[in-house]
């Protein structure tokens, strides 16, 4: 045995890791979340429907090919977890295992075909410094990983919010108004390309609506599809 395994199984023997979702103590061939967790979780497979509940959110507003997100999630719920440990609890890797699960989960329903390039939802610096890392970076290289395309970023925040949790659609509208713009040093040889923004929750739709206006204002030709690996109950 290599000493890192020692190490490692060392290490789960005084610090067990615990599964995200349920809490219990993951068996040597558990990652980040349990195989009983894993079964029930709560899937959107919106993948699997045209104009599912999260394309009906976008309709209308501005170009897209295809949305999809993977488990749904309410604030009570377990589930939940999973997005706490991923934004706040300085876990971003299981964002990245997770959503390299969920393609791999998706690939079927052929809704990553034709995708040229993943793009995640960028931080706005300040808040990039707090955190350490973006989680939608994470989530965009699982998804990069398991296609086998670039992960590209493609949008900048150019000016931070304040928090969506309490906002109502309305404000969450008008507080994204603005934030995003395409980073024109990153989108050369853009055009004309499919590409899949990512992030890692969609409510109201209003951080990737900015996200997709800004792209689509700076690459007119440019398709997209939009992506998150959870999404609020949206029926």
């Amino acid at each position: 045995m290599k000493i890192k395994d020692l190490l490692n199984c060392a290490a789960n023997v005084f610090m067990p890791q615990t599964c995200s979702v349920c809490g219990k103590p993951l068996d040597s061939d558990e990652k980040f979340i349990c195989r009983h967790c894993m079964m029930d979780m709560p899937r959107t497979h919106y993948e699997d429907n045209d104009f599912n509940p999260f394309d009906q959110l976008m309709a209308g507003k501005v170009p897209i090919e295809r949305c999809a997100s993977y488990f749904f999630y309410q604030k009570n719920d377990p589930y939940a977890s999973i997005l706490h440990d991923l934004k706040y609890r300085n876990m971003p890797t299981l964002g990245r295992w997770l959503t390299e699960r969920a393609t791999h989960d998706m690939l079927p329903s052929h809704f990553f075909n034709g995708i040229d390039a993943i793009v995640p939802v960028p931080l706005h610096y300040t808040k990039l410094a707090s955190r350490g890392y973006n989680q939608s970076q994470y989530l965009a290289q699982g998804i990069a990983k398991a296609i086998d395309r670039p992960v590209v970023k493609a949008l900048k925040a150019i000016k931070e919010h304040s928090t969506q949790t309490h906002k109502d659609a309305a404000e969450r509208l008008l507080n994204t108004q603005g934030m995003y713009a395409a980073n024109d040093k990153r989108i050369k040889g853009l055009d004309g390309k499919h590409l899949l923004i990512v992030d890692d929750v969609v409510t109201t739709g209003s951080t990737l609506l900015a996200c997709a206006t800004a792209l689509k204002n700076a690459i007119p030709n440019v398709k997209i599809s939009l992506f998150t690996l959870a999404a609020a109950q949206l029926e």
